[in-house]
């Protein structure tokens, strides 16, 4: 009999009151979800180069200038280069820092050997991320080389 008189005295949250704290914890949790995610994003994304080479001008048969457009958020700094997997001279003309969205000049000198006329030609430029990019050019020699 006491455990008939304890339930009848017992008080309990209304429904109303017990929806509104549901409401609340999902909300928060999904707002601390939402944080952590975002965070996770711009971890992964924000570091993320975005360049390409644009452009490569035989300037001798030795030489090309190559054009790198920054299409991405972040400051991309050429560090190397490689003609067809052997390394080559890189020489910034401005600098080896391209600012985003900015366009940047390189002459590449090949270490050894000349260019051969209606060769084609791969030209790798390594980021400090570590990203390569990538450009294939034919040489071909013209009256002003």
């Amino acid at each position: 009999m006491n455990f008939r008189k304890f339930k009848k005295n017992a008080k309990a949250l209304s429904p109303v009151i017990a929806t509104i704290i549901l409401i609340a914890v999902t909300v928060a949790v999904s707002v601390v979800v939402a944080a952590w995610m975002g965070g996770l994003t711009l971890g992964f994304m924000g570091n993320a180069e975005s360049a390409s080479i644009t452009n490569v001008s035989f300037t001798s048969n030795t030489t090309v200038t190559v054009t790198v457009q920054n299409t991405g958020t972040n400051t991309v700094t050429i560090q190397s280069a490689t003609i067809d997997g052997n390394a080559a001279t890189l020489t910034p003309v401005t600098s080896a820092n391209i600012l985003k969205g900015a366009t940047g000049s390189f002459t590449v000198t090949a270490a050894s050997g000349t260019f051969a006329s209606g060769a084609q030609y791969a030209f790798n430029l390594l980021t400090a991320k570590g990203h390569t990019l990538t450009y294939t050019a034919t040489y071909s020699v013209s009256p002003s080389l």
